[in-house]
């Protein structure tokens, strides 16, 4: 069962371990991934869990998530814009749910969320789904695809933490897809630096509502 608030003194997730380039667009990038970290690392843990709540509202009340057989999302941690009310809600509807698996590689696999006793810890301090892996293009058949990050521009591209992971998840959806990144208000809108790696989504879900690109 989820609870409307975090525990206190979450731990933050670490940062991925393969930042970007030390110069030009990677140190541009640095400045704003610290910017924004530290800027969530200050949010009062009682405003986290009506951040979680309000995302959930958002999304499960939009069609392209109200009306998937399956969607692809991921357990939140530290001061992450909560995830728990969305994966209650979701499992609340019978939606099938894709949780990512981090591989050594920083490449995600994927495996459906049993539940949240299912769930185990995983490389960088991860929660992870512990049922049977179901391969790196499993992303391709989800209805809708709900990814972390730290920023995005106004034109959808999205800012990570620099390893990859999602960027390479992203490629494999199909075009068309919803894609959406959850974040908080006042991470939209920022000039994110892009690289030839760097992949758009179609959509940002703060607490103050969901905006399409």
């Amino acid at each position: 069962m989820a609870t409307s608030q975090p525990p206190a003194n979450p731990p933050d997730p670490t940062p991925d371990p393969t930042p970007g380039p030390p110069g030009g667009t990677g140190l541009a990038k640095l400045a704003l991934r610290d910017q924004l970290s530290t800027a969530r690392k200050r949010l009062p843990v009682t405003e986290l869990g009506v951040c979680s709540r309000a995302l959930a509202g958002h999304l499960l009340a939009a069609p392209e998530v109200a009306g998937a057989a399956t969607v692809a999302a991921y357990v939140s941690i530290g001061s992450e814009p909560g995830t728990s009310w969305l994966l209650e809600g979701l499992a609340r509807r019978g939606t099938r749910v894709l949780l990512p698996v981090l591989l050594p590689d920083d490449d995600l696999d994927w495996a459906v969320h049993g539940g949240e006793g299912s769930l185990a810890g995983g490389r960088l301090g991860l929660l992870e789904p512990a049922g049977e892996r179901l391969g790196t293009d499993a992303i391709a058949g989800a209805d809708a695809v709900l990814v972390p990050g730290l920023a995005v521009s106004r034109t959808g591209m999205r800012m990570g933490r620099g390893g990859g992971s999602y960027d390479r998840a992203l490629a494999r959806v199909p075009l068309g897809t919803f894609t959406c990144v959850l974040l908080y208000d006042g991470e939209t809108d920022h000039d994110v630096p892009a690289e030839a790696h760097d992949r758009a989504v179609g959509a940002v879900a703060t607490p103050s509502g969901l905006r399409r690109f």
